[in-house]
């Protein structure tokens, strides 16, 4: 359109809504529509002359002008004069200045840019979201030197138009689709799991808020799939983070919950993301058809593409949040590029898509407790945003399995990686002289792990830690002479693995499997007998079962980091 179609006084430009603050020089949004025009400014005044007058004696500085109102469109009339005054040049946008606000319905992810800081969200933002008292689920806040986790809902209750061959008709809705999002405490790296929602597993007793003010309280349950800990017996979003706590032990600070209409209305607000198919698809029941190679999708065919479970892999749950996780992936990339960052228009209606979407605790119920969350989590750099699943197994009490349980040995140890904040993209490297130490310590040769012969002492503090090791140098890697000692005489600050000197080299196998550090072998002076065992003490510094003390050598199996297209198969 040109300048001349634009002619009514009553038109307003959406990009027209962020207005320049002269106070600040950030660009802000205006709502209020009723605001007057911007004022005109004098004619080229310079500075300190107050406009070519001077100020009268003893009269109250001048203050700054307000924000203006909203900018309408004008146009010269026959044998008028322009405007006076020229709109000053909007400011270079730092790119380090992003708000991420997180969201789902199979989730999705928005980043709001900001110019020379954080475009201001006003009470029309605050008005679309919508809130739960988790009595008490949470940590009533985040703290900015803290590691934190965030529960990201989707659930499939059917609101809105065009849904309704999505989920179960009259359903209060079941947690669907459910990322805990773990933000480390430097903000250099974040882990999303991934909740399966066949997983059988107890579901904790919980209390809800009425409406009335009073609380229930609903009875737990045992072995249950995970995603009735939301909807079923009244059961409100706490009862879920209360459920996730007592899977991975880990606590959930808030949550974020979407339904359906997320995925649609964001990825039109952001102009579609873009996915990749190693196949072309064609699923009636879902209506996704979709070419080999790269397609950008939106509304409907966004929401097919993230709910069918006919398409990829072996058409199990699984495999669906394999997809999902690759769509996220695809969606942070989108938020993130120019040409969402540099549009005001998509940037105002994707905020408004994300709002009207979300429910969240009270704990992050307004817009500005959401901005400070997203700042903290702006910080984090896509390549080390680490999107994986829950290790699972099928569940053994099913002849013919349906459900999944948790995997007794790599759950645990992801848990434990989590727990200790460890970073799954090896953010933080290993300190070169430890490296060359250890190095030097374990140059030689190698025994079998069958040959490895240890006692386990449990001194971490943490219970099980000693027979959770066996468990998993037994099943994963063969260490079958390996036996558990139970609890050493007193705690150890730190883990240590004392051998004899004929047994350096089962001590160098066991080191490489477990990535003990120099600092932990403790060599001895005299030779161990024939069958003599050594022994391990897992000290305060023993973060896990399969988890090297020195971090991890390489992201878990299956693991998705979020700046890498994947073409779902």
């Amino acid at each position: 359109m040109d300048a001349h179609s634009r002619g009514r006084a009553d038109e307003i430009d959406p990009a027209d809504q962020w207005v320049l603050n002269p106070q600040t020089g950030n660009y802000e949004l205006r709502l209020d529509r009723s605001a007057g025009q911007s004022r005109q400014a004098p004619s080229h005044p310079r500075p300190g002359d107050h406009g070519g007058r001077q100020p009268e004696s003893g009269s109250a500085p001048e203050t700054a002008p307000p924000v203006p109102g909203q900018r309408r469109r004008r146009v010269t009339e026959a044998g008028g004069q322009p405007p006076v005054g020229r709109r000053k040049r909007r400011p270079e946008k730092s790119r380090k200045k992003k708000v991420l606000i997180w969201t789902g319905g199979t989730m999705a992810f928005v980043l709001v840019g900001g110019a020379a800081g954080a475009y201001a969200l006003y009470n029309h933002f605050d008005g679309n979201l919508k809130t739960v008292d988790v009595a008490g689920a949470g940590t009533g806040g985040f703290r900015k030197d803290e590691a934190f986790n965030i529960l990201l809902i989707g659930t499939d209750k059917r609101t809105g138009e065009g849904n309704a061959g999505y989920g179960d008709k009259d359903s209060p809705g079941h947690a669907d689709t459910t990322i805990l999002f773990h933000v480390s405490k430097d903000r250099t790296n974040a882990t999303a799991m991934s909740i399966p929602r066949d997983l059988v597993i107890n579901i904790p007793a919980c209390e809800t808020k009425q409406p009335d003010g009073s609380v229930k309280k609903i009875p737990g349950q045992t072995n249950e799939r995970f995603n009735i800990s939301l909807g079923q017996s009244d059961r409100d979003p706490g009862c879920t983070m209360r459920t996730v706590k007592e899977i991975t032990g880990l606590t959930v600070d808030h949550f974020m919950m979407a339904d359906f209409n997320a995925v649609k209305e964001m990825t039109t607000a952001v102009g579609g993301v873009k996915v990749c198919l190693a196949k072309p698809v064609n699923d009636p029941k879902s209506h996704l058809k979709l070419p080999e190679g790269e397609s950008t999708i939106m509304g409907e065919q966004a929401l097919a593409f993230v709910r069918t479970r006919h398409s990829f892999g072996n058409e199990s749950d699984l495999d669906r949040m394999k997809v999902q996780q690759q769509f996220l992936s695809s969606m942070i990339r989108q938020m993130k590029s120019d040409d969402t960052l540099t549009s005001p228009t998509k940037l105002y209606e994707l905020a408004d898509a994300a709002t009207n979407a979300l429910t969240v605790d009270t704990g992050i119920g307004s817009i500005s407790k959401l901005k400070s969350l997203a700042l903290e989590l702006a910080k984090i750099d896509t390549k080390n945003i680490t999107f994986l699943t829950m290790p699972v197994i099928d569940n053994p009490s099913e002849p013919k399995p349906i459900t999944v349980v948790p995997d007794p040995v790599k759950a645990p140890q992801l848990f434990a990686m989590m727990q200790s904040d460890t970073s799954l993209t090896e953010v933080k490297k290993k300190q070169t002289d430890a490296k060359n130490a250890q190095a030097a310590l374990l140059k030689g040769t190698r025994s079998t792990a069958h040959e490895v012969r240890v006692d386990v002492y449990n001194g971490s503090g943490i219970r099980g830690a000693a027979q959770s090791t066996i468990n998993w140098l037994q099943n994963e890697h063969g260490v079958t002479r390996s036996t558990n000692k139970s609890n050493a005489p007193e705690k150890a600050t730190a883990t240590t693995l004392t051998y004899g000197p004929n047994q350096a080299d089962q001590a160098r196998k066991l080191a490489d499997l477990m990535g003990l550090p120099a600092t932990a072998l403790k060599p001895g002076t005299q030779d161990a007998g024939e069958r003599e065992p050594m022994t391990l003490v897992l000290g305060a510094d023993f973060k896990g079962a399969g988890v090297p003390l020195t971090g991890p050598a390489k992201t878990p199996e299956g693991a998705q980091t979020a700046d890498k297209q994947v073409c779902a198969k």
